[in-house]
């Protein structure tokens, strides 16, 4: 099947968050390049499995625990990373930041401070102080290309994360791979580097890998548990996964969310806490599930035709960028469909830097800012829409930063 992700989809009016829930003060109009779903269509074999099953007409308590399930999360990882996943290892969560939520709960205590990477995806700053822990940010360092002039990416620092890993204050690295929102996919030397340090110091690591599936051509993703079981096989007991169709297949509205973890002691914890507290371990939206299933099952033509559009997209914005507003710089995005922009070279204010986008450009994005003061001046550019609506957005971000030039004469 060749799917069009050329189709413009309006949401507007469907209580979608990206369309009908703009940033406040956004105007109407603005074209919505921000919250991380697609306006690409969903693959068919997702969309007639949900079809299916309301045809069926009971949509009752359904169980996430299941050999349907289990079977087709275990043989997606399998197939696409050589992930061998124990099927007692899985726990479903309605989401990757609930669950984080919940760990959070389940295995540290108020006060501990948890290691970020900044500028990272925001919920993880809300989620650690909203639950009484302290956020401790293990910065991440910025490089510019040595072959490509206005392109630049990120690496960690690895002394300071030693550093703040081996302080007793200190319990649990709380991991974006690939990272949101700079778009590294971080290699296997660098993973084991992470791995060994959290290792010596004892300390737990819950990686955050919703965005796996979702790599640029030729650029490949290793998940944390299968390159521990190589190299450190003691520790795997003390990291939690989590991943999730929704990202991969645009299902982020199903709520449904797979959490891998091998340690039974923590097994327990999370027990106590999601099934025995919230009772929220068990029971999925059954819509969810057969979406889910079909997806693991069905869905790799459609997402290997996305990856190749996704990248065409990507790449059409950063020559444009080279081309048309040439003091901005863009982040090499390995993976993800979240592209980051430096747009300092127009503006370092970040409220102008918004009002220009929002007021001259319409366009809504994720200002740079919400990631921790190292997105001061930036932008997160959502891609995953069809080409036309990126070539929209980026007209819409030229005659903003063409106000800004002005401004600065």
């Amino acid at each position: 099947m060749k799917y069009d992700f050329d189709k413009i989809i309006d949401r507007r009016g469907t209580y979608a968050s990206k369309t009908d829930a703009l940033p406040e003060g956004c105007p109407e109009d603005a074209l919505p390049a921000w919250v991380a779903d697609m306006d690409l269509e969903c693959a068919e074999p997702v969309l007639k499995a949900i079809r299916e099953r309301v045809d069926h007409g009971i949509l009752g308590y359904t169980r996430y625990s299941n050999r349907d399930c289990k079977e087709a999360v275990m043989g997606w990882y399998k197939r696409r990373f050589g992930w061998e996943i124990n099927h007692e290892h899985l726990f479903y969560s309605p989401g990757v930041v609930p669950a984080i939520g919940m760990l959070l709960q389940a295995l540290t205590s108020t006060g501990d401070g948890i290691v970020v990477q900044k500028p990272v995806y925001y919920p993880f700053m809300a989620k650690i102080e909203s639950n009484g822990r302290r956020v401790v940010n293990n910065a991440l360092i910025r490089r510019e290309s040595e072959e490509f002039e206005g392109v630049f990416d990120y690496t960690m620092d690895f002394e300071d994360l030693d550093a703040k890993m081996a302080d007793p204050a200190n319990v649990c690295l709380l991991l974006s791979s690939p990272h949101n929102p700079v778009g590294r996919v971080w290699s296997r030397e660098e993973l084991s580097k992470v791995i060994e340090i959290c290792r010596k110091h004892n300390k737990w690591m819950i990686a955050d890998e919703i965005h796996c599936d979702l790599t640029r051509q030729g650029v490949v993703h290793t998940p944390v548990l299968k390159l521990a079981a190589e190299i450190a096989p003691d520790y795997c007991d003390r990291i939690v996964s989590c991943v999730a169709p929704s990202k991969t297949f645009n299902l982020a509205g199903l709520a449904f969310s797979n959490i891998i973890i091998p340690g039974s002691e923590f097994q327990k914890k999370w027990f106590d806490l999601v099934d025995g507290q919230l009772s929220l371990g068990h029971g999925c939206n059954p819509l969810s599930l057969a979406g889910a299933i079909a997806a693991y099952n069905e869905g790799d033509e459609w997402l290997d035709q996305l990856k190749e559009y996704l990248d065409g997209n990507i790449e059409y914005i950063g020559q444009f960028v080279r081309e048309h507003m040439p003091k901005a710089k863009t982040a090499v995005c390995q993976g993800t469909y979240l592209l980051w922009v430096d747009m300092n070279g127009y503006c370092s204010d970040i409220k102008k830097l918004e009002y220009a986008m929002q007021q001259i450009g319409r366009v809504a994005l994720d200002e740079g800012y919400i990631f921790g003061d190292e997105g001061n001046g930036y932008e997160r550019i959502n891609v995953a829409m069809p080409r036309a609506l990126v070539e929209d957005c980026m007209m819409r971000m030229k005659k903003a930063a063409d106000w800004l030039e002005e401004q600065n004469d």
